[in-house]
């Protein structure tokens, strides 16, 4: 039996908002994406604007004290020290579609109809190839967008002028360079810089180089607030750290079983009860040994009001038997504050 154009639409939406909310695939790539969870849990929203997202900040502080008796002449400070941080917005796109030609050859026939009259039954077997067919084209386009929004996120924007500067471009490994940050010259201002460390040396794991510059780090990462850090690292920096920690400490047998076996395996390396987290993007950008600690209440995405994750059904055009979906995300992401978060990698 046919499936009218409406009915086809029905079902397609049906599968997006399956898989949006908790579809289920067996894929062999999926890899865990902790910043990006972390940025979704803490996005906020903003009403739109011209062309950025503006935070004021300031780091600069004019009026002082001074001491005085009797009829001393004193002096007023008349502070001026706000400057205005700004990030670009950028719209994002993610989109599939599927011929009708690909849906004759899975044995579905569509009326071309936009009206959806003349609805007629169809067998349970054509409703689930429909859905079979369609459920490789939507995972792919919602993990697809996950996977280059997770990625822009990471970067700081060089890679295409048409996506938001991500986290790299204010967690800078030379923060003392002079370089223009959300518009403000971290090379003048020393209070706006992120805190960095590149050459950690781990030759000699017994030194513990790594926990050494981790625990004097956490000190001064809470120097000027109370951040929310997440710790997040590359392959090489967790190994780094394991032998650090393995070369001062012994297997216990508390594993051991009734069966003989031994647990040889430990809890995750962590700071404060925050855990050093593996996040498998850093090795595919070329960043194993880097860990980047990131306080999330100051660096975080803003994304427009009614543009997070948007869902789209574009009318099949009459020149094309093509049905399309797609996805848009509209934002930037923006930093409040750079000197509760740092960069370190090892050498």
């Amino acid at each position: 039996m046919a499936f009218t154009a409406q009915e086809l639409s029905n079902i397609a939406n049906a599968m997006l908002d399956y898989h949006m909310d908790r579809g289920k695939v067996w894929s062999q790539t999926l890899q865990n994406k902790p910043l990006l969870k972390a940025f979704r849990a803490k996005q906020k929203t903003f009403p739109g604007g011209k062309e950025n997202i503006t935070v004021r900040v300031k780091g600069t502080y004019t009026t002082a004290i001074m001491g005085f008796a009797h009829d001393d002449t004193v002096t007023y400070a008349n502070p001026a020290n706000i400057k205005e941080a700004h990030y670009p917005w950028k719209e994002i796109h993610g989109g599939i579609q599927v011929t009708f030609t690909e849906l004759k050859k899975d044995g579905i026939s569509i009326t071309d109809s936009a009206t959806g009259k003349n609805v007629s039954q169809h067998s349970e077997r054509e409703k689930t190839a429909l859905a079979n067919l369609f459920d490789d084209k939507i995972e792919d386009m919602a993990e697809g967008f996950d996977r280059g929004l997770n990625e822009m996120y990471w970067r700081d924007g060089t890679q295409d002028s048409k996506e938001a500067p991500g986290l790299r471009s204010f967690l800078l490994d030379d923060p003392t360079s002079a370089t223009i940050v959300g518009g403000i010259d971290q090379s003048v201002n020393t209070w706006w810089r992120n805190r960095a460390s590149l050459s950690i040396s781990v030759t000699t794991p017994s030194d513990m180089e790594i926990i050494k510059k981790m625990k004097s780090e956490d000190r001064l990462l809470r120097k000027f607030g109370n951040p929310m850090h997440i710790r997040l690292c590359g392959s090489d920096f967790l190994d780094a750290l394991e032998a650090e920690i393995y070369s001062k400490g012994d297997f216990t047998q508390t594993g051991w079983t009734k069966s003989g076996q031994m647990d040889i395996g430990q809890a995750d390396a962590s700071l404060r009860g925050r855990v050093f987290e593996y996040d498998p993007t850093l090795d595919d950008l070329g960043l194993g040994k880097y860990c980047f600690i990131i306080d999330c209440k100051q660096i975080f995405p803003k994304v427009m009001e009614g543009e997070d994750m948007k869902t789209h059904s574009p009318a099949r055009p009459e020149d094309k038997y093509v049905l399309y979906r797609a996805l848009t995300w509209t934002g930037g992401v923006v930093c409040r504050q750079r000197n509760t978060s740092g960069v370190y990698s090892i050498v």
